[in-house]
């Protein structure tokens, strides 16, 4: 019997070394990798706003009881309201009893035992949870700059094996962390490592995949991860937080990430430095690009809408719906579906159509659907609007994505590094700017009129897509490639 799995294990192995030239692997193991980052980055929606709310009102309640004992005089009786069960306890120095005809209690909306006790504390969580939320974002966008050079000289295997190992730090950080502070270093943590993995992943599959059409199949491929991380993680994370608690999703993302880490070991060999055969154009010189900026700025505002929802939608919805802790993460159910779809039929049909055509369709539909999130009564008036968002923002990000590698090819040296920098770049400005904004918005004018503001922002952002049409190859290139023909 043991010889048998050893033949087994040593075929596994086998296999495993004459694929790691497949790009089929390698497409993969990318799968993989930002399926894990976005399942972590969406775990924590429905999660941390009840969390952060339940922490700061055991901190609130403790402080209360120890202020009451404090201000009552020695030896005598006094009454303390309790806030969990509408009873009346009348404590002494050494007893403590609890009246049977309790005070009535103010009439409260139907599910009120869902209903947060204290709005006040509630509308205090915007702004605390919008800064968690856009830790990450703001580390990856201050370290994407440095990974993109850094894949040109050591290659894409390094960094993309780099960012699991701090991916895994991170999510074992968010499994046992109990205060403010600790959740705060473990989203920025991720960050580093989100940036590490989306770098170098999307610049190895464009390096692997030379053809456009093939380039955009797989990115598009890719994609479906991030889609299936978008996807899973607000549902799962707020079914095992209600049912299990905090530690148990974060361990299993733990998991997902060893297989991760061991699967790249096997194939990849991220102990070899293999640097580009060229030299890449700066990154300055690729952020000077109208273009590529264009492209950029779509990427940024399509996915800024979502961002802005993450964290003040669920305390709208406990505020306002006095939503089920299940329900805050289930609500972005729909988004994540339809991106699923959009990134799958988009990641082929987006060169058929028109990559501008795609990517202005989507960023007015983002537009139109987040407006209507505003009008939403109940969780049932939001999977319309939500299911338009997603479906919006995998139009952009299919069609977006594979052009950045294009204008390159087109204007530019083909080395692909930077410029996955800077569409990573502007996937984290929407990320940071969405939640660190969203929640100063959403406790001054309210939810329902931030998001009519970005869904503005965003149908006057679409027609500036019309100048992706046909961009103009670089001087430079023009000339080479007619000196290549003579």
């Amino acid at each position: 019997m043991w010889r048998l799995d050893a033949v087994r294990q040593f075929n596994l192995l086998s296999w495993l070394r004459e694929e790691r030239r497949s790009r089929k692997l390698s497409l993969f193991i990318v799968f993989i990798a930002l399926l894990l980052d976005n399942m972590l980055l969406t775990v924590v929606v429905p999660i941390i706003p009840s969390y952060l709310y339940s922490l700061d009102e055991s901190a609130e309640m403790a402080l209360k009881n120890h202020t009451l004992t404090q201000q009552a005089p020695a030896g005598a009786f006094h009454s303390i309201v309790s806030l969990y069960d509408n009873t009346v306890r009348t404590a002494g120095p050494n007893t403590t009893v609890s009246s049977t005809d309790p005070p009535p209690a103010p009439e409260l909306p139907q599910n009120s035992s869902e209903c947060p006790q204290s709005s006040s504390t509630l509308l205090n969580e915007n702004v605390k949870v919008g800064l968690l939320f856009a830790s990450k974002a703001t580390v990856q966008l201050l370290v994407n700059p440095f990974i993109g050079p850094l894949t040109n000289r050591v290659g894409y295997q390094l960094p993309l094996f780099a960012g699991f190992c701090i991916m895994f730090m991170s999510t074992i950080m968010f499994a046992f962390s109990s205060s403010y502070a600790l959740l705060f270093v473990a989203r920025s943590l991720q960050g580093v490592g989100s940036s590490c993995s989306s770098v170098a992943g999307m610049g190895m599959l464009a390096s692997v995949y030379t053809d456009d059409e093939e380039r955009s199949r797989a990115i598009g491929i890719a994609l479906g991860g991030l889609a299936m991380g978008v996807l899973i993680g607000p549902p799962f994370g707020s079914v095992m937080y209600e049912f299990v608690g905090k530690t148990a999703p974060f361990l299993i993302l733990a998991s997902l990430a060893l297989f991760d880490g061991a699967l790249q070991l096997f194939v990849l060999q991220p102990c070899k430095v293999a640097p580009e055969s060229q030299k890449g154009t700066s990154l300055l010189t690729l952020m000077k690009d109208p273009y590529i900026l264009i492209a950029a700025g779509a990427i940024c505002f399509g996915n800024m809408a979502i961002a802005m929802m993450e964290p003040t939608l669920p305390i709208w919805m406990m505020e306002t719906m006095c939503s089920k802790k299940w329900q805050l993460g289930v609500a972005f159910l729909p988004a994540s579906v339809s991106y699923l779809i959009g990134t799958y039929i988009f990641g082929i049909l987006a060169l058929k159509m028109g990559r501008w055509l795609c990517a202005l369709i989507g960023i007015t539909v983002v537009g139109i659907s987040v407006i209507c999130v505003s009008f939403a009564k109940n969780i049932y008036g939001l999977i319309l609007p939500n299911f338009g968002i997603g479906f919006a923002i995998g139009m952009v990000d299919s069609s977006m994505m594979p052009i950045m590698g294009y204008l390159v090819d087109l204007r530019h040296v083909s080395v692909y590094g930077s410029v996955y920098a800077i569409a990573d770049v502007a996937f984290c400005m929407g990320f940071a700017l969405g939640p660190s904004i969203g929640g100063v918005l959403s406790e001054s004018i309210g939810f329902p009129w931030m998001m009519i503001i970005i869904g503005i922002v965003d149908i006057l952002y679409a027609p500036l897509c019309i100048f992706l049409r046909n961009p103009p190859a670089q001087e430079e290139k023009i000339t080479l490639v007619s000196g290549e023909m003579l």
